[in-house]
């Protein structure tokens, strides 16, 4: 699957615990990491997409203000034998839509941490509509409540944290404060070329251990928590993506199946709310005369997305309100 361009970049991606040893053995051959300004330079398999061969990859967007009116800079792909970063500055917008089918594909499950921003960008700037994603933030707080142990609805770990807790990777990630750091001085830090030694590692130190954690999830996940972590990642990649058409583009989001239709016990269905304001009257819904945020939650076990300056005028808000069945019965 490798690219058939050199590449003078390499890391380690971890082992699946199925191959035995250290999973983050660094004896192990690294893998490359290809630099893709052409799309003759991915995988035949992922820019044509089949049943027979379904895949799995990591994936991630690197930009300046990540959504629809910021800048999608970089695309990281990663496979169990090499990492891409698809270069959206030198490809344009021809290498992006080339990715288009893969993307929107049901045979390609995308693992990502957190798909709202990224979705938002690939949908306004390339209409891209992302799906079939797994969405490793939200599979994170199902297991969390399978097993018993409560978060707030809106309270999510980040990359960072999850790469940190030892059930999953338990390796301390200081390079992602770095870039925050010089992202805070330059916003422009993802669209300078030729990329840097310290971009090529941070972008694939975002995705190199999303495979591995994938598998280490989704041996956790009964078949109730696999259903809500699929309609979650729907909802979620549309979270963002306010058009006028009511989503009816989309693919619609997976139904209760079968196996967990029992009399009594089953799941609620997932309703998706989105609050339009018009603009400067915010304060009819929350403010001294409306109903405040944490109210809003407590009622309805809301989950609060602020668009703020970077959503459109007419939906300076979104409540995501999951009725969610118990994990638990």
């Amino acid at each position: 699957m490798a690219s058939s361009h050199p590449a003078s970049h390499r890391t380690h991606v971890p082992l699946s615990s199925e191959s035995g040893g250290n999973p983050f053995d660094n004896d192990a051959p690294p893998v490359p990491i290809h630099i893709v300004t052409d799309a003759s330079q991915l995988p035949r398999e992922f820019l044509n997409p089949s049943p027979k061969r379904q895949l799995v990859v990591g994936f991630d967007c690197e930009g300046i203000d990540l959504c629809r009116h910021g800048t999608l800079c970089i695309m990281q792909l990663s496979f169990p034998d090499a990492i891409y970063l698809v270069d959206a500055i030198e490809g344009g917008e021809m290498l992006i839509k080339a990715c288009k089918p893969a993307l929107e594909s049901s045979y390609v499950t995308k693992v990502i941490h957190d798909c709202k921003r990224d979705s938002e960008a690939l949908y306004f700037q390339f209409g891209i509509k992302l799906h079939n994603v797994m969405d490793t933030q939200i599979a994170y707080s199902l297991i969390e409540e399978q097993e018993g142990r409560t978060r707030l609805p809106d309270d999510y770990i980040s990359f960072v944290g999850l790469l940190a807790d030892p059930r999953y990777c338990g390796i301390s990630y200081p390079e992602k404060e770095e870039v925050r750091l010089l992202l805070r001085q330059d916003p422009n830090f993802w669209t300078y070329r030729p990329l840097s030694e310290l971009m090529v590692r941070a972008a694939a130190d975002d995705v190199r251990f999303l495979l591995y954690i994938y598998h280490m999830m989704m041996g956790k996940l009964n078949q109730r928590s696999l259903w809500y972590l699929a309609v979650h990642g729907a909802l979620y990649c549309q979270c963002f993506c306010v058009s006028d058409n009511n989503y009816a583009d989309w693919p619609s989001v997976p139904p209760i199946p079968d196996n967990l239709i029992t009399e009594g016990n089953a799941p609620e269905e997932e309703v998706l709310s989105i609050l339009d304001v018009p603009q400067g009257k915010m304060g009819r819904v929350i403010g001294r005369k409306g109903a405040s945020i944490l109210s809003i939650k407590e009622s309805c076990n809301a989950e609060i997305f602020l668009g703020g300056a970077k959503g459109p005028p007419d939906k300076v808000r979104k409540a995501e309100a999951m009725l969610r069945g118990r994990m638990m019965d």
